[in-house]
């Protein structure tokens, strides 16, 4: 007797732990692509790094606190990126006021891990990321956390780009460079927490920059430089995922090396068309 065939479960594709690690690595580099354009813009590169650094710390007291991870990292680091920007607002020299912070807050962090106890905690994982460890539930975080920043971005994309551009311009015309500041902030917060499990603390704002970097040797607007950004950030981490698999390399680092190869690529192809 012939058993009647029962339609196939779209979600049972995501048993594979490749094909979760490839989501979870695009859904990253959606975030971290329109964000990315502003951080090389504003030249925001340690901005970035103290804020993923300040995430360690957040993975530590949600691991003390029994709370979840993304909540942990995504409180601390958000606190981090404000106190940087309210500080530097009022005079502090902002590359030594990053300078101290990026690294306080990566040894505090690394102090408190350690005094956790009865806690088995892959410190790696979190230093340069475990992406083929990410679950179903980790992909939602991911892909909810896109969304929000790519909503983010585009309802304020005008806004951000003018007060990024020229701060009196943006007071001419009604917009607030302080308040897009603070939205820039919460958008670099949710990167960081959703990026924290991909890629880990150490190489998020490689994630932010490279592709940026890459898209703007060609782009000839804003708007194409992050669709461009986003598209190389795919690549990279689809790339850098088979060659992780083929070659038996660390997952994080192997998407930042093809980041870093499609970087080259763009920069002399950009050179070419220029001659």
């Amino acid at each position: 007797m012939i058993m009647p065939m029962t339609p196939a479960d779209p979600t049972d594709m995501f048993d594979d732990f490749l094909i979760r690690a490839l989501f979870a690595g695009v859904g990253v580099a959606l975030a971290a692509a329109p964000l990315g354009c502003f951080v090389v813009w504003r030249r925001m590169a340690y901005f970035g790094d103290a804020t993923a650094h300040a995430a360690i710390l957040g993975v530590a007291l949600s691991l003390a606190l029994g709370v979840s991870v993304f909540a942990g990292a995504l409180a601390i680091a958000l606190a981090m990126a404000l106190t940087v920007s309210n500080l530097s607002e009022k005079g502090f020299g902002v590359d030594t006021l990053l300078g101290v912070l990026a690294h306080s807050a990566l040894a505090f962090g690394l102090v408190a891990v350690s005094f956790l106890q009865g806690v088995r905690l892959d410190l790696m994982s979190y230093l340069f990321g475990d992406i083929l460890a990410v679950s179903k539930g980790d992909l939602i975080v991911i892909w909810a956390g896109a969304a929000l920043v790519v909503t983010l971005m585009a309802w304020r994309w005008q806004a951000l780009l003018t007060s990024t551009l020229n701060r009196d311009l943006a007071y001419a015309n009604g917009i607030n460079p302080q308040r897009e500041q603070q939205i820039m902030t919460l958008a670099l917060a949710i990167v960081v927490a959703v990026a924290i499990k991909v890629v880990g603390a150490l190489l998020i704002v490689a994630m932010l920059i490279i592709p940026a970097a890459g898209a703007r040797a060609m782009a000839r607007s804003p708007e194409i430089m992050a669709v461009g950004a986003a598209a190389l950030g795919a690549l990279a981490a689809v790339g850098g995922l088979m060659a992780s698999y083929h070659l038996d390399t660390p997952a994080g680092p192997s998407i930042v090396c093809v980041a870093a190869g499609l970087f080259v690529v763009m920069t002399l192809a950009a050179r070419l068309r220029s001659k």
